[in-house]
């Protein structure tokens, strides 16, 4: 199966107060967005890299990118992160080596936040491995604390901890079934969907995401703190 990673760099990181989008933030050396492009270009399952930006940056992205050769097109992001997964999943469809598949054939995405520039290697194989027996399927890593569930700021039951799992991402999927998620998730005014799994299962609910395991070094910058966080992840790995 022909496989394309798509790095979504859409957002402009307003909680991380940098005054620009958090994946043009350095970290190591190079900016967020190219350690993403970094590591699925060194991904043998992955054929194609798709790069979503937000808008005004995307001439800057090009240049950053330039010398990675899966690197097909940099797009412009929508105003959700929904609208942006839409706008890649089209450019997806739309790629020649995509767009000539045999009738009947499909096409593997894996859906990536530009914000986790330290998914490794394993993580990107089994997602590729996973999209050749399932439809769907996301990384994820058990949750360690204890959840609640609250309502009006109280605290009204306590899920089971084994079966809690904290997303990451990538997020894979058939193309023909996350595109029709997505079209049916458009078509619906209370769509309120925070992420691609969960659009899957709110509007294909026969369909199963099988979960592949993450790891905590796949970490989400969100906040300043975070970046220090990842920066001391690099520099202990880098240590003689």
């Amino acid at each position: 199966m022909r496989t394309v990673a798509v790095v979504l760099g859409g957002g402009v990181g307003q909680r991380l107060g940098a005054g620009m989008p958090k994946q043009l933030l350095t970290l190591g050396g190079q900016t967020l967005i190219e350690r993403c492009v970094a590591a699925f270009e060194a991904a043998p399952g992955v054929d194609e890299t798709l790069v979503v930006m937000a808008r005004g940056y995307t001439g800057q992205v090009q240049e950053l990118v330039a010398g990675y050769r899966k690197v097909t097109a940099v797009i412009e992001g929508g105003a959700t992160r929904p609208e942006s997964v839409r706008a890649a999943l089209a450019a997806v469809a739309g790629l020649p080596g995509v767009a000539g598949l045999a009738d009947g054939a499909d096409c593997g995405v894996l859906l990536h936040d530009a914000a986790r520039p330290l998914v490794d290697q394993r993580i990107i194989a089994d997602c590729v491995a996973a999209l050749e027996v399932h439809d769907a399927a996301g990384v994820a890593v058990p949750a360690s604390d204890t959840m609640v569930l609250t309502e009006n700021g109280v605290m009204h039951s306590v899920p089971p901890r084994e079966r809690l799992f904290r997303c990451q991402t990538p997020q894979c999927f058939r193309l023909s079934v996350i595109a029709r998620a997505h079209e049916l998730a458009a078509a619906d005014p209370e769509f309120t969907a925070t992420d691609d799994c969960g659009v899957v299962l709110r509007y294909l609910p026969g369909t199963a995401v099988h979960i592949v395991p993450g790891s905590e070094r796949n970490m989400k910058v969100t906040y300043p703190q975070d970046l220090a966080v990842a920066e001391a992840v690099l520099a202990r790995e880098t240590k003689p």
